[in-house]
């Protein structure tokens, strides 16, 4: 207890980074504000958005804290800009364009792109504002009447816009004058939002029946985060022996020690976009058939609906394949074993025992293979551990949502990320670190190549 409290006055005496916290809390406390501000002419309770509904609905209320759910100016959150850096991110995949300006053009390419993915974000805005007004507009008693519709559209898109681009500016102010990634605490803010309120209502539940359990609960849950941290920052280190070189000239000429480094591959090189794209798979069935079968839907087949239930047998098995499948294939996208190789031959050095060329490629191919088979079964047990806490051992929907899936994950990645940079300014100050060793595990000096990495 005396060294935690050491380190709070240590932390707290260090000028610079005592005002980027106070700027950063100051930040997240206008993003929450706005969070309750509704738009004009809209009753928020007539809006039935559950926070812990299992439709694509409820998922963007989570992320929004529960802006979504309120219609407030903060109602679309900083997703359309998430939505526009995945489209981005993905068409650099696929786009020589784009991958030009992500690995060839620097600093002026990032700027590029920069532009490029605010300018879809307006765009993006503007559909899913277009999408959401409708949807308000057509649930009973949530717009006054006394209203016109032309007024209600134009005037809120024009705020839901504004919002949206005031959120991301909020993202970037932190990131450049905070601490932490700007952009990740607003999206960590809004999901921890709703956990004060889920466990005093957990609390309250188990303390009418088993206090016991709730004990046990708790204990599970950080027994999760734990290994959740562990996967977050596992890697596999492939040690790289540089060529000997030649120091000194004439007489005094003399080999130098080849250096050594390490490439680090992680176990979750993918990390939450798997679970975001088989969640969005799992949306498509019922979203189409409501298209197709409009108000039938409900009735129509008991497998479609068994589909759409976050806690049913075939969701979660369904779920935890795709949540597989994805991971392999983000994983084949992020990691380029050629860009290694390649890199390795440039900077003539090599891993010992393995060839340079095809057969270090080949070799870091099938390393990425393996290892990615844990990093993929954890994340799909971690993406339906929700639905088993929640079914199997009576944990409240509220509470059980934060046992995993992207919320486990995005908290976990985040304070980590955050805990990082306050330690840094911690150790160039030259005080000790969050941790007795002195940094937190899984920070080194090890090499990093391509996007992603």
């Amino acid at each position: 207890m005396k060294k935690f409290i050491d380190t709070l006055k240590n932390i707290w005496s260090i000028k610079e980074l005592k005002e980027r916290i106070l700027f950063t809390l100051f930040i997240l406390a206008v993003y929450r504000f706005g969070s309750f501000v509704v738009l004009p002419g809209v009753n928020a309770e007539a809006l039935d958005v559950g926070q812990n509904s299992s439709d694509i609905l409820g998922l963007i209320n989570a992320f929004t804290g529960g802006a979504f759910g309120n219609a407030a100016v903060f109602a679309l959150g900083i997703m359309p800009y998430i939505t526009a850096s995945i489209i981005i991110q993905l068409l650099g995949f696929a786009v020589p364009y784009f991958q030009r300006l992500q690995q060839k053009e620097g600093e002026s390419g990032r700027k590029k792109i920069t532009q490029i993915t605010r300018m879809l974000t307006v765009a993006i805005t503007l559909v899913q504002g277009g999408t959401y007004l409708t949807m308000i507009n057509g649930t009973p008693g949530a717009v006054d009447p006394s209203v016109s519709r032309s007024v209600f559209f134009f005037s809120n898109m024009i705020i839901l816009s504004s919002g949206t681009i005031f959120a991301m500016w909020l993202g970037e102010k932190i990131t450049d004058r905070g601490i932490g990634n700007g952009i990740s605490l607003l999206i960590m803010i809004g999901i921890i939002a709703s956990l004060p309120r889920v466990f005093i209502a957990e609390l309250q539940t188990t303390l009418q029946s088993n206090i016991f359990k709730f004990l046990i609960e708790l204990v599970v849950f950080f027994a999760v985060v734990l290994v959740t941290v562990l996967i977050v920052q596992g890697v596999r280190r492939i040690p790289i022996q540089f060529a000997k070189r030649m120091v000194g000239r004439g007489a005094n000429q003399m080999p130098a020690t080849g250096a050594r480094d390490y490439i680090p591959l992680k176990v979750n090189a993918s990390g939450v976009m798997p679970i975001i794209f088989a969640q969005a798979i799992m949306f498509l069935p019922m979203t189409v058939a409501s298209f197709a079968l409009g108000d039938d839907v409900a009735t129509s087949s008991g497998t479609l609906m068994a589909l759409q239930d976050w806690k049913s047998l075939p969701y979660n098995i369904l779920l935890f394949i795709l949540v597989v499948i994805f991971t392999y294939v983000y994983t084949a996208l992020l990691v380029n074993p050629q860009q290694y190789a390649e890199y390795l031959k440039r900077q003539n050095s090599f891993i010992p025992g393995i060839k340079p060329g095809l057969a270090t490629q080949d070799f870091i191919d099938s390393l990425t293979t393996r290892i990615t088979l844990p990093g993929s079964v954890f994340l799909g047990l971690i993406t339906i551990l929700p639905a088993i806490v929640a079914t199997v051992f009576g944990v409240n929907d509220g509470f059980a949502i934060f046992f995993g899936g992207t919320s486990l994950l995005i908290l976990v990645a985040v304070v980590l990320d955050t805990l990082q940079q306050v330690e840094s300014y911690l150790l160039m100050r030259k005080y000790d670190g969050l941790v007795k060793s002195g940094t937190l595990k899984g920070r080194s000096n090890m090499m990093t190549i391509g996007a992603g990495m």
